[in-house]
């Protein structure tokens, strides 16, 4: 095996934007290819090889951003299952048991048949409010007909804003 010629050096932003010198990657194929390789390296860096070529990446928190949800509904609007949709339009599907407040107090889940946390999005965050449900100081996501429990969340309103699951305060 030869050794990588080059080395760079990229940052996740907030938004989980990828960014090269301040300008940010934007082709679809690129991203894919960087989230299907990016890894954690034994001294916990991120580090994606690409032709050969390393591609250190610098995050937060993670690296992985859920831009948004591709819910798949069932005939009377109950959600059945969630394709989670990471910028460069890579997917995976949502493991609703893995569902955890993280960081910050924010909603995170599992990606890479549990590998990695990713970090959901505003927008992905708003797209399963009307699927979470509050029951004995608990929040669940109701998902396939089964109530799953949201690790460490005691109000949806306090995961994606009040406004947002209509839940009234106190």
């Amino acid at each position: 095996m030869t050794a990588p010629r080059r080395e760079y050096h990229y940052r996740v932003d907030r938004e989980g934007r990828l960014l090269h010198e301040g300008s940010e990657i934007v082709d679809p194929a690129v991203l894919r290819l960087f989230w299907r390789t990016l890894h954690r390296t034994e001294d916990g860096r991120w580090l994606s090889v690409c032709q050969g070529e390393r591609n250190w990446v610098e995050a937060d928190e993670t690296p992985f951003v859920v831009q948004r949800l591709r819910p798949s509904l069932d005939e009377a609007g109950r959600l059945v299952s969630a394709e989670l949709v990471l910028l460069g339009d890579y997917r995976e599907p949502l493991d609703p048991a893995s569902l955890a407040v993280g960081p910050g107090g924010l909603l995170t889940c599992a990606i890479r048949s549990g590998s990695y946390r990713a970090r959901l999005g505003r927008r992905a965050a708003l797209q399963l409010a009307p699927y979470l449900v509050e029951r004995d100081g608990r929040v669940f996501l109701t998902m396939g007909g089964r109530a799953h429990q949201v690790v460490g969340a005691d109000h949806a309103r306090d995961l994606i804003g009040e406004s947002a699951t209509g839940l009234p305060n106190g």
